[in-house]
């Protein structure tokens, strides 16, 4: 074979293994882009089913298993009659009626002759610039009914209540709060962080509003709303009154 043709094959052999190899780089190239194609469409589900979990246990309804009237009170007592007091945690009349009534009302659970039940709702969230402290404190209210001091947390709550178009008590300092009561264990702080029964205070506040009732507080005294003058809150001797007559 001439010179000339021996160079003619040499050239065919190098741009055969050229091709050949740029055939290897594009199968390697493509390989590499469908494993991460498949990584990351594996992230985005795993991703996705997490964040749907999250999501459905933070919106998971959990009824406290010590509440009573279908799962939306806290008894005091265990007396003939029944005293139903609905509140809400940032509501200052609220707090007004108990610094007014809280001490004679619990006078009456302690002897029996009523049985007082709070109801936790939640209709000032709209107060709290987005925090929901309204259904955060009532949350925790509920925790702390589970862990057996619900009337000294209720208690703090006022104590400590903050004004109206505030954020609030961090959740921090709800679980702050509770440490002063006694409620120091990890189920109190777990429910509070994780807002276990926020869901929950919304369901007690539409029980509340489908009972034909709309302000806090409402005192209810054997089926029948008590109020003041003007539909005002009513006084200590307002509901004493209602309860006597209760008692027939």
């Amino acid at each position: 074979m001439s010179k000339a043709g021996k160079d003619r094959n040499k050239a065919k052999r190098i741009v055969e293994q050229q091709k050949a190899r740029e055939r290897r780089r594009k199968v390697t190239l493509w390989t590499s882009v469908a494993v991460v194609f498949l990584l990351v469409a594996a992230g985005l589900v795993g991703w996705a089913v997490s964040s749907n979990q999250q999501s459905a246990d933070a919106g998971k309804l959990v009824v406290p298993g010590v509440a009573v009237d279908h799962g939306t009170a806290f008894p005091v007592g265990s007396g003939p009659v029944v005293v139903d007091l609905y509140e809400d945690f940032m509501c200052p009349v609220c707090r007004a009626f108990e610094s007014q009534s809280s001490a004679a009302l619990r006078e009456l659970a302690a002897k029996n002759e009523i049985t007082l039940r709070y109801h936790p709702v939640a209709i000032l969230d709209r107060a709290s610039q987005g925090t929901q402290y309204s259904s955060r404190s009532a949350g925790a209210a509920a925790a702390a009914a589970q862990g057996g001091k619900f009337v000294e947390y209720h208690d703090v709550l006022y104590a400590n209540q903050p004004a109206e178009d505030t954020p609030g008590l961090t959740d921090d300092k709800l679980i702050e709060l509770g440490r002063t009561v006694g409620l120091t264990d990890a189920t109190f702080t777990d429910a509070v962080k994780k807002k276990t029964y926020v869901p929950w205070a919304g369901k007690a506040t539409d029980t509340f509003s489908a009972r034909g009732y709309s302000g806090t507080p409402t005192v209810v005294v054997a089926g029948k709303q008590v109020t003041g003058p003007n539909n005002g809150m009513p006084s200590t001797a307002d509901v004493t009154k209602a309860i006597e007559a209760a008692k027939g």
